[in-house]
């Protein structure tokens, strides 16, 4: 609990037994709850994660969106905080996120990536891909995000009934921070130090940027 907000942790996972042991160990003593969704793993994420005092929760629907949505209907502390099972994102900042959002008095914030702290986490490729997604974003929403696709977020929960949640892909990330905007919730952003994973990456980041992309557009003329 922190400033009287009980704080739950969301985490998606393919195939994460490594990685998720060591964001699970990181997890600061504020964090309440944390809630790991196996959306269907074939190693040893579950068993880990449960082993560790996560509630595990299974998606059998696979996606990076699917997961999520699993997650966020079985979280149930007053605060929700997002990461990815690969420790990419740090854990040890949700103390300082969880305090922007309450001392700004924010529905929404979302953790930025860049500037790069470490560039070597992330290559030449994908920051390129970040910035196209982020900048289209920005085009057909006039709504400004400094990183579209970032995995980290800290939210109220009772935000969630306002928010029209469609994708079950890795299109659900620019989404959920496009329908904040969008419906007018208090939105911010702050930024964080980001980190190399661990384990196998599982984005395929063409076909992945592609798909945001033609997801972005689907959605600005569904609007219309």
């Amino acid at each position: 609990m922190h400033s009287t907000h009980t704080i739950g942790v969301v985490i998606p996972c393919y195939n994460e037994e490594d990685g998720v042991r060591g964001v699970i160990g990181r997890m600061p003593q504020v964090v309440d709850e944390v809630v790991v969704v196996d959306n269907n793993c074939t190693d040893r994420t579950a068993e880990v994660a449960a082993a560790l005092g996560a509630r595990v929760v299974a998606e059998k629907t696979p996606g990076y969106g699917a997961a999520y949505k699993a997650g966020l209907r079985a979280v149930r502390s007053d605060l929700v905080v997002t990461l990815d099972g690969d420790g990419t994102y740090p854990p040890e900042e949700i103390p300082r996120l969880v305090d922007i959002l309450l001392e700004q008095r924010l529905d929404f914030l979302s953790a930025s990536r860049f500037p790069l702290v470490d560039v070597r986490a992330m290559d030449l490729s994908n920051r390129i891909g970040n910035r196209v997604l982020t900048v289209a974003a920005a085009l057909l929403f006039s709504r400004s995000i400094r990183d579209s696709q970032s995995g980290m977020w800290v939210f109220r929960r009772s935000v969630l009934e306002r928010l029209r949640l469609t994708s079950d892909g890795m299109a659900f990330s620019e989404e959920i921070k496009l329908e904040a905007l969008l419906r007018g919730l208090r939105f911010g952003e702050a930024h964080i130090p980001y980190g190399a994973r661990i384990g196998e990456v599982k984005l395929q980041k063409w076909r992945d940027g592609w798909n945001n992309l033609w997801f972005l557009v689907r959605k600005r003329f569904e609007r219309t």
